[in-house]
């Protein structure tokens, strides 16, 4: 038989996992929508806020309007950026009916040959399905094993969180994909910029990647804006 002191140690490890488990992922609503006041959402955005707060305060539903539960923005592409890629997010930032609803989205569209660098969400799944084109997506797990395949117009890849990922428009026109996520604010971690663009100290980034002075000086160039 377990002695006492065994059972409370178990007990204590059991709740402490599931503890963490539960805290892991967006809170469960406690009502059905919370739609945060304007103001709120305005300063947000006025100061670029990236850690935006898991829920903000409600304003009164009665208040709340069809409006509030429609995002019209992913209509047509977005602004291409240098890597041939454009996103339109839909995110609590901009999207007010997604509070406490544990979830956001996002529409890409990729040049040909154009590309989404690696990169990650640490906080949430990404459900991708590619509306039109072909695109070369996959992730790679904890023991650098890589999970990729071109994908055609129809098809799903779930890309499990945390893990690195990244897109290639393989055909012949612009794809265009969209990304669904189980989380209102997943974040996001570019590796590039992550390594060369945040100012990680420069003889640390000579050793790890055996790049030379000028090589790292390059490299900040290109994903460091303050740099420039």
């Amino acid at each position: 038989m377990f002695s006492q002191n065994t059972l409370l140690i178990f007990f204590a490890i059991f709740f402490l996992h599931v503890s963490t488990i539960t805290f892991a992922s967006d809170p469960d609503p406690v009502q059905d929508f919370c739609i945060p006041h304007q103001k709120l959402l305005g300063s947000m955005n006025a100061s670029h806020h990236h850690g935006t707060p898991s829920i903000l305060p409600c304003k009164n539903s009665s208040k709340a309007t069809a409006t509030d539960f429609v995002f019209s923005s992913t209509k047509a592409a977005g602004n291409f950026s240098e890597d041939g890629i454009a996103v339109i997010s839909a995110s609590l930032a901009n999207f007010p009916g997604l509070n406490t609803l544990g979830m956001s989205f996002a529409r890409a569209d990729i040049e040909v040959g154009g590309i989404n660098p690696p990169h990650f969400h640490p906080r949430a799944t990404e459900l991708v399905h590619v509306v039109e084109g072909k695109v070369y997506i996959g992730f790679v797990d904890s023991s650098n094993r890589v999970f990729a395949r071109v994908l055609e117009q129809g098809e799903v890849m779930v890309l499990p969180r945390g893990l690195v990922h990244f897109m290639m428009n393989v055909g012949d026109k612009i794809a265009t994909i969209f990304g669904s996520f189980n989380s209102q604010n997943p974040g996001m971690q570019k590796i590039p910029s992550a390594v060369f663009g945040s100012g990680i100290d420069e003889e640390l980034l000579q050793k790890a990647f055996g790049l030379d002075s000028k090589q790292i000086g390059s490299m900040r160039r290109k994903f460091d804006p303050n740099s420039k």
